[in-house]
């Protein structure tokens, strides 16, 4: 997993690319590359899927710099959020010619689309969230750990143990929610 990028090597990156710099997109690929491609493989499930969706997020920027805007968020975000939008976009597109084929509703298809999206959302919180916090969840999900075995297991107090479950739970919360139309910052919300 790569580290959140400190903003000024946002800015820096996006000068880089903007002046063409071949350099940096390789730089800026190394260090996103499986972001993008779990990202768009949890939402389409096929690997040629998301080996592609990840070339058009990267060409996307590579393209297209001065479309990420560094008062908006952390360039990792910037391209979790193209990925994310082109991997919905291509699922969208993919399943509703075999729903219409078989004569399927689109509200079934929609309801398939925002399940993928809201786990592709989930994947991306949990991979970003602060080391604490997830290391938190994964001793309580995944090992069944209570906030005090999961506190022993941390060496912290049970109080920081439910104060980092309670949080991550928080944060983990936001990926079933769907920011209302039109609300993106420019640049965030068109398709590639």
């Amino acid at each position: 997993m790569a580290k959140d990028a400190p903003p000024r090597w946002d800015r820096k990156m996006q000068q880089r690319l903007a002046r063409g710099e071949a350099a940096a997109l390789g730089e800026l690929y190394d260090r996103f590359a499986s972001l993008v491609h779990s990202l768009a493989h949890r939402v389409l499930g096929e690997d040629s899927a998301a080996d592609q969706i990840t070339r058009e997020v990267f060409g996307y920027v590579w393209e297209n710099p001065d479309a990420y805007d560094p008062k908006q968020g952390s360039m990792r975000s910037w391209v979790a959020k193209l990925t994310q939008r082109q991997a919905v976009l291509r699922l969208r597109q993919a399943e509703a010619a075999q729903y219409a084929e078989r004569g399927g509703s689109t509200e079934e298809l929609e309801a398939k689309v925002r399940r993928a999206s809201a786990a592709a959302r989930a994947d991306y919180i949990v991979t970003s969230m602060p080391a604490p916090l997830r290391q938190a969840l994964e001793l309580a999900y995944h090992q069944r750990r209570d906030y005090r075995q999961a506190a022993a297991d941390l060496s912290i107090s049970e109080d920081e143990a439910r104060r980092r479950l309670r949080l991550g739970l928080q944060l983990l919360s936001t990926a079933n929610t769907r920011p209302p139309e039109g609300s993106s910052p420019p640049g965030y919300g068109r398709a590639l």
